[in-house]
């Protein structure tokens, strides 16, 4: 099956320069449990410059000026500051060193293993460490690059060589089973603006673990900061059941890092929202970076009369229903004082007779007055979801305009339907019009599907509407027939075709649409950056009786949700041939360019390959599942890595044209950085796989020019 265990297996090619690595320090273990390794650290003064972005036409949203994704540790080096290399998360930086004419040029710098596994964690048959997600984006602070592995483990390293300065170790438990496996995206960085004695915690690293917990550790030496919390952590699942109680073990979680603005760090979670509805809370909270005192919460779902949301929930349904967090990352207007989040479903995400009505703020983008955490506005992008259909993309803020004198601050977000709506960012206002057009109705006699769904206009709409029996993919005929016949059996009315007892297609499915790693945003040239996936799925409900049955099928690929308290399971399984080769037309995944100031699509093109198709004609042309996300530079280049058969590639922004590409040693399913450092520029992204897409691993890999002196 090529979208399940089987994707992207494969003997990695590594580049020579990884076999001469020396190992990595064991961390020493302090009396608490925790690991620690300290190493000398150099030293840099900070420069913390806005980090505003300029675009010029509110309706053709003519680009104008750009600015840095970080900030300067010295007068040529340049940092990657947050997760979306700045707090409004467009994925882009100035350095332009490397750029359209050199980067053929690009070699390896330096590359290091995390340590997180031993050396047959990924060739042994039922190792539970080769469901680890290395989904990271590192971050260049303060003469350091501060890398989470997929154990919450973070190192610090010299950026020039790699070579680690210290590392840390929450030890959480290996044999825990969490809700999104063994994920990370990355650790927040804070600097006190009052500047305390030598050894006091004034620049701090903040990491969000899987056993939801809260760490504050000091930037220059790794340890942690005992003023904050309970010597330096906070726990996060104390207190989110619905009753006031504990949260499931392994069930609640963090995966993404926290965001900083002020003096605060705001925390989303993972809820692992099939298991039943009265799942933990989706609340978001907000605590003093200093003290870890908690400061303010907001819970998407209302708990009381006075929430804003109260009037499209019921008073049953607000009392009983859990999730609705924020599992992606939230962005920040620091110049503002605005949060804004991305909140996911309602439980259960495929069934919702239990939650009547909207179900406002699931769904949605919320924004948040930093100070206290009262609402400014929110905008929801799916009504009552059925789908799996969570904001997984980082909202991601830009400058727009009449004319450069009078600017609009502009939020634009990327959907799993495949849509991107432009909001303005004040307001939450769309910039361009949003329809509320009729979806079709439950078949499920207890279920009440929301009657409408908003649409942004159709340049706006970047994937197919419908799977059609003509339009099914197969490299046989076999396959078409078979894709062909299954797609008959099913409920098949086009985007938001409602789960049923039959089984419904949903395409894109919940894997599909612009995804946790989907858009990015090139202030100069006006140009955002989308990735695409293409999956359709197969959600099926069931008696809850038939649990046992269903899992004892053993059917590749499929998922079960227990929605326990409801007369229903559910199940979710890729749409695809007995071959594995998926039913839906390629491209599985593709890069889109769209020139926002004539909202048209400059460029499109597949990305990557599904390495067993290799030698079938037209391959080249179909793309693969791909998680990771694009990185834009001033050189002119889109770096990418996602896909299933392992490269790191880099295109011309302006054409699409392929321009480099390199074998990493595992999969590169993460979102790359780049940094200058003394004059150099480097590329960086976290090579290890993503559960069945890509080879497995545990590498950090950094590229720069072949030389000093490009």
């Amino acid at each position: 099956m090529l979208l399940g265990s089987e994707l992207g297996s494969g003997g990695p090619m590594i580049d020579s320069v990884l076999k001469d690595l020396p190992p990595t320090q064991p961390a020493h273990t302090r009396p608490d449990g925790t690991k620690h390794q300290l190493l000398p650290v150099p030293f840099c003064s900070l420069l913390i410059p806005g980090l505003r972005l300029n675009l010029s036409g509110v309706v053709a949203l003519l680009a104008a000026v750009s600015c840095s994704a970080g900030e300067k540790s010295s007068s040529s080096d340049l940092d990657w500051t947050h997760y979306g290399g700045n707090p409004g998360g467009t994925r882009y930086s100035t350095a332009s060193q490397i750029d359209r004419n050199n980067v053929r040029r690009l070699k390896i710098a330096w590359a290091i293993r995390s340590a997180d596994f031993p050396a047959d964690a990924f060739t042994c048959s039922e190792c539970p460490l080769k469901e680890a997600r290395f989904e990271t984006t590192p971050l260049m602070r303060n003469g350091l690059l501060y890398v989470s592995t997929p154990l919450n483990r973070v190192l610090a390293l010299d950026p020039s060589t790699g070579t680690p300065r210290w590392r840390f170790d929450p030890a959480i438990s290996h044999s825990t089973s969490f809700a999104e496996g063994l994920t990370t995206r990355g650790v927040s960085y804070w600097s006190d603006s009052i500047v305390g004695p030598a050894g006091s915690c004034t620049k701090r690293v903040f990491l969000a673990t899987l056993d939801a917990r809260l760490f504050a550790l000091d930037a220059d030496v790794g340890g942690k900061c005992e003023g904050f919390g309970k010597a330096g952590v906070v726990t996060l699942g104390s207190s989110v059941g619905l009753d006031g109680g504990a949260a499931d073990l392994g069930k609640y979680s963090v995966t993404s890092p926290p965001a900083v603005i002020g003096d605060l760090v705001v925390v989303g979670s993972t809820v692992e929202a099939g298991r039943r509805q009265s799942v933990e809370s989706g609340v978001v909270r907000a605590f003093d970076a200093r003290t870890g005192t908690l400061r303010w919460t907001f819970d998407p779902v209302p708990r009381d009369s006075s929430h804003p949301a109260w009037h499209s929930w019921t008073l049953t349904s607000a009392s009983i229903t859990g999730a609705a967090n924020v599992w992606s990352v939230i962005s920040v207007d620091p110049d503002r004082g605005l949060v804004f989040l991305p909140t996911a479903s309602a439980a259960p995400p495929s069934y919702g007779s239990g939650r009547p009505g909207r179900n406002e703020f699931a769904n949605s983008v919320v924004a948040l007055r930093a100070a206290d955490g009262s609402l400014e506005w929110g905008f929801q992008v799916v009504h009552h979801d059925l789908w799996d259909y969570d904001l997984a993309t980082q909202p991601l803020l830009i400058e727009a305009g009449s004319n450069s004198s009078h600017s609009v601050s502009a939020l634009v977000v990327g959907t799993k339907t495949g849509m991107v709506f432009v909001l303005n960012r004040e307001t939450g206002t769309p910039l361009f019009p949003v329809e509320e057009r009729a979806v079709p109705p439950s078949d499920v006699p207890s279920e009440a599907v929301w009657p409408t769904q908003p649409f942004p206009p159709s340049q706006f709409q970047f994937h197919p509407l419908r799977l059609t029996t003509d339009s099914v993919f197969g490299v046989s005929d076999e396959d078409r027939l078979y894709c062909r016949e299954s797609l008959r059996k099913m409920r098949n009315e086009g985007l938001f075709t409602p789960p049923s007892r039959r089984g419904s297609l949903t395409f894109p499915g919940a894997w599909g649409g612009i995804n946790w790693d989907g858009l990015a945003w090139e202030p100069a040239k006006g140009m955002l950056m989308i990735l695409m996936k293409r999956v359709a799925m197969v959600v099926q409900l069931h008696s809850a009786s038939d649990a046992d049955s269903i899992r004892r099928l053993k059917i590749p690929g499929l998922q079960l949700f227990p929605q326990e308290g409801t007369p229903f399971i559910a199940t979710r399984r890729p749409f695809i041939a007995q071959s594995g080769i998926p039913c839906s037309p390629p491209p599985w995944s593709e890069l889109i360019a769209l020139h926002l100031p004539s909202q048209r699509i400059r460029w499109r093109r597949p990305l990557g390959e599904i390495p067993t198709l290799s030698r079938v004609d037209g391959s080249k042309d179909w793309g693969s599942l791909a998680f990771g996300g694009p990185l834009l530079t001033a050189g002119g280049l889109v770096f990418v890595g996602s896909s299933q058969d392992d490269y790191f590639r880099a295109f011309d922004i302006d054409t699409g044209a392929l321009l480099w590409e390199h074998k990493l040693p595992a999969g590169g399913q993460a979102a790359p950085m780049t940094y200058v450092r003394r004059g150099r520029q480097f590329v960086v992204i976290a090579a290890g796989g993503r559960a069945g897409i890509g080879t497995p691993g545990d590498w950090v890999v950094a590229f720069t020019l072949g030389n000093a002196n490009p």
